[in-house]
């Protein structure tokens, strides 16, 4: 890994693991490190943009960022890519997710996210514990901004995908983000093809980077480098796609700054 010029990891349940919603307090100074050794680090994430930059506060101008899943990506301030899905597709899969019960629906715009809760603790979620900027609206379909993606929520992780996946298929990609959430993604993007755009707008080939992960949102990022890693807790079809394995991402990162 001696030509490693980026690092691109996911965080819920890679980076962040069992829940949390604090980096670890190394973090940044390993990604610091790797920095000043010419590797670059992309926080690569179904997060937004802007909880990314709050979480990585620290270094927050150091990094890039591969957001919502690849619907958006940046880099020294500057937005690499900017992927929307059909609108009228979009309203579709609204109406559905709200008619179904147990189950939470969240439109992502650029810079916040908007939401009509059932349950108001679905708010205080996104705000207190995953720390979003989030907006309380009266009626969702009214959200005039893009679509990014949308996403369903289940608190008890009870996400039913298969449903989904039948259901959506053919209006846009059904993807699988952490246990309680499932993102539904304009055809053909996702954090591999950010990735990519990311690579050749600066000039790095995908041997020369590795990409961490730990579930099926993590598969086309983790195809397209030449070094994919999982964390030991991943799925195992992440696992079986993985060459090299560590029981946390800081471990890994040592190993690269040692090496």
């Amino acid at each position: 890994m001696n030509n490693l010029k980026l690092i691109a990891s996911d965080l819920d349940g890679t980076l962040l693991l069992n829940g949390a919603q604090n980096l670890n307090p190394d973090t940044c100074s390993y990604i610091h490190e790797l920095k000043k050794k010419g590797i670059m680090f992309f926080a690569s994430s179904g997060r937004q943009y802007f909880n990314l930059q709050n979480l990585f506060a620290p270094i927050k101008h150091e990094i890039g960022y591969i957001c919502e899943n690849g619907c958006m990506s940046f880099y020294e301030g500057a937005r690499l890519n900017k992927d929307t899905l059909n609108r009228e597709a979009g309203q579709e899969i609204i109406k559905a997710v709200i008619e179904r019960e147990g189950f939470e629906v969240m439109v992502s715009g650029e810079n916040v996210c908007y939401i009509q809760p059932k349950n108001i603790s679905f708010y205080y979620h996104l705000r207190d514990t995953v720390k979003y900027n989030v907006k309380v609206i009266p009626d969702i379909m009214a959200v005039e901004e893009d679509y990014l993606k949308i996403a369903l929520y289940h608190e008890d992780g009870k996400t039913d995908y298969d449903y989904w996946h039948e259901r959506f298929s053919g209006l846009c990609d059904v993807v699988t983000s952490g246990t309680e959430w499932i993102d539904m993604m304009p055809h053909n993007v996702n954090k591999g093809s950010a990735l990519k755009h990311v690579l050749h707008v600066l000039g790095i080939s995908p041997s020369e980077c590795m990409a961490i992960g730990d579930n099926d949102n993590d598969r086309e990022m983790m195809e397209l480098s030449g070094h994919p890693a999982a964390v030991r807790s991943a799925r195992p079809q992440i696992r079986a796609i993985a060459e090299i394995e560590t029981d946390t991402v800081e471990e890994l990162f040592r190993k690269i700054l040692c090496s």
